[in-house]
């Protein structure tokens, strides 16, 4: 275990380490959440253009997404395996950069950022997988550019954010076979109604 956590511990000062300002300009972007609002806007129309009759099951899908990946990353890993973040270790001190000082909370496994976003990308890009191919493939570059970002910008190790990914990734799939369920029973009782 030691050997894992000494692994992780470089590669986090390698990626950290490689620093211009155009990497700084992006990776800042990226990992902000707020100017992906249109993006997640897009990703809703789609959803309940593919879903239209049963568009509140997405919408509570995608709210029952979030709240599960956000909660499950804090309550059943941050809270109970306590890692500090990088930019907090004190063994690191002095050697971890980050950008306009922002650190986030004091523990970081698992990436809530990288859960977060392997969930949305996964659930989003399997329910709508037939008529889109291309874009489960697409959504997954982009939480993996999201998890880097996370480990640039010195907020997390790798670690936290593969972790965060796999956390992320089987709650979407999982929630996308909850929706598949629920879709199927629904349609089947509208057709008995008829």
């Amino acid at each position: 275990m030691e050997f894992i956590i000494d692994f992780d511990r470089q590669m986090f000062l390698i990626i950290n380490g490689m620093h211009n300002q155009v990497l700084d300009f992006i990776m800042f972007w990226l990992s902000d959440k707020y100017i992906w609002i249109p993006f997640y806007a897009l990703l809703l129309f789609l959803l309940i253009k593919n879903n239209k009759r049963q568009w509140w099951l997405v919408v509570l899908s995608l709210i029952l997404l979030v709240t599960l990946t956000d909660q499950i990353s804090v309550k059943l890993f941050k809270d109970v395996f306590l890692r500090l973040r990088p930019c907090h270790e004190p063994l690191l001190e002095g050697m971890v950069r980050t950008l306009n000082g922002h650190c986030g909370g004091s523990y970081g496994f698992v990436s809530s950022h990288a859960a977060n976003t392997f969930g949305l990308a996964v659930f989003v890009g399997t329910v709508i997988r037939s008529k889109y191919r291309f874009l489960l493939p697409f959504l997954l570059i982009w939480a993996a550019l999201i998890s880097y970002s996370r480990v640039y910008l010195g907020v997390h190790y790798p670690g936290d954010v593969i972790a965060g990914g796999i956390v992320g990734a089987l709650t979407g799939y999982l929630l996308y076979l909850l929706f598949l369920f629920l879709k199927a029973r629904l349609t089947l009782a509208d057709k008995s109604k008829n």
